[in-house]
């Protein structure tokens, strides 16, 4: 039995969340094109045989402009010393960057293996992909270097391969049924939190949060209510849409991805509520289920 735990962590829209989504073969943590999408720590259990793996994937580390982006920030500085393994995942697609090289400073005094995973090299000829490697490897001295492309699954088996030789423990942390750490009411907001990034533009993605408010579950359908928090009601309207088209078409996706999830009927209600600068408000964050430093 070899088992332990591995981080991802990386700037923002490296495509961290998609590479967990790859590894786990379903989809454990929602993904969008836009920065940001990740909020908090999402741990993925991967088994195979006797091995298990337990992915966190973390916040993308940012220049943090409120109380809520410090606390992002901090979600993902306090996955670095809780875990075996670090997977820094980069845009192999853009150019090296003063958020990579953050990054690599405050893993400086780091005592664990970190792996350079350069993603998205779908979009990079194999020249390309060789000098993106000899570009970091002055960088740091990292313990392995894959290329890989999560979306196309592309090389991530070998990522899998190279992980269990570094595995320290051999526990077996979580049974093997078990593919995820996070609640089913906090899966199920963040389905819609997706939806929202999805058909909203600019600002408006973040600043928002999605909580379930209620959830009971009858023999052959789940009543679920979720409140989608913004903090100004311009933001409300926009969410809402024209004749409440927006909110509707949010609905509708959302519904279709819970009834995948549940394997039942589900019926949805969702609400969008005002709270005024709620980012900036340690309890208001605290009371949305976000990771906090004691």
């Amino acid at each position: 039995m070899k088992s332990g735990f591995v981080s991802i962590i990386g700037r923002p829209n490296t495509g961290k969340s998609t590479l967990l989504n790859t590894i786990m073969g379903e989809k454990i943590v929602i993904i969008s094109p836009k920065a940001g999408t990740t909020r908090t720590l999402v741990e993925g259990i991967y088994n195979e045989g006797d091995t298990q793996i337990v992915f966190v994937d973390t916040p993308g580390i940012h220049k943090p402009v409120d109380r809520m982006g410090e606390i992002l920030n901090y979600q993902a500085y306090y996955s670095i010393n809780d875990v075996d393994i670090l997977l820094f995942v980069v845009d192999s697609s853009v150019a090296l960057g003063k958020g990579d090289k953050y990054i690599l400073e405050k893993l400086a005094n780091v005592k664990k293996p970190v792996f350079l995973i350069l993603n998205k090299i779908d979009k990079l000829s194999d020249d390309e992909i060789l000098l993106k490697i000899n570009e970091y490897k002055n960088l740091y001295e990292f313990a392995e270097i894959i290329p890989v492309s999560a979306k196309k699954n592309d090389n991530v088996d070998r990522l899998i391969k190279v992980l269990k030789e570094y595995l320290p423990d051999n526990v077996r942390y979580f049974p093997d049924d078990e593919v995820t750490t996070s609640s089913l009411d906090f899966r199920l907001a963040e389905i819609v939190r997706e939806k929202v990034f999805l058909y909203t533009n600019e600002e408006v993605p973040h600043k928002i949060s999605c909580v379930l408010s209620d959830f009971y579950d009858e023999e052959d359908i789940c009543n679920i209510y979720i409140d989608i928090i913004v903090d100004r009601d311009s933001l409300r309207k926009i969410i809402l849409g024209k004749n409440g088209d927006l909110i509707k078409q949010i609905g509708i996706e959302s519904r279709a991805d819970m009834e995948k999830l549940l394997g039942k009927k589900v019926y949805l209600e969702l609400y969008v509520k005002t709270i005024k600068k709620w980012r900036e408000k340690e309890k208001v964050i605290k009371d949305l289920g976000y990771f906090l430093k004691n």
